[in-house]
């Protein structure tokens, strides 16, 4: 099942060759993830985008194999970290800027995508003195030893 966005931002809906006449068109952008390749130190994802009616192209999108590690990016978070750069770039375009069609993803990317995925959730404050000893009276008196 391919993956799919609308263009998004200040260019939604514009069609290129209309935007600078002021006249809108509506259409949608289809992203569909083809697969990914290893290579010495990085994963290369594979995309194939339509933009009607412009012709179709091909991305890839570089992600270094050291960003795969258990306090960063999960390899099944590949596909999905590549995509929102993917889009994010392709939302931005411009006649006089096209998307380059080779990406890699940076640390910014990561920390973007991880922050979105991946919340941190926001640490319990650490009780001094627990119910019991509230209740109790001081730990002195109560613990055993």
């Amino acid at each position: 099942m391919p993956l799919t966005v609308e263009r998004i931002g200040a260019a939604s809906g514009v069609n290129y060759d209309q935007r600078s006449q002021g006249q809108f068109e509506d259409f949608e952008m289809y992203i569909q993830y083809v697969g990914f390749d290893s290579a010495a130190s990085s994963r290369i994802y594979a995309f194939h985008v339509i933009d009607a009616p412009h012709e179709a192209r091909d991305f890839t999108v570089n992600v270094q194999f050291e960003a795969f590690r258990p306090d960063c990016l999960k390899l099944q978070d590949g596909p999905g970290i590549c995509f929102a750069r993917l889009a994010k770039e392709l939302g931005g375009e411009t006649l006089e800027s096209r998307t380059e069609a080779r990406l890699s993803i940076g640390e910014p990317d990561i920390r973007e995508y991880l922050e979105r995925h991946y919340p941190r959730k926001p640490q319990a404050k650490k009780k001094e003195d627990s119910i019991v000893s509230s209740v109790a009276g001081p730990k002195h008196l109560w613990q055993r030893g």
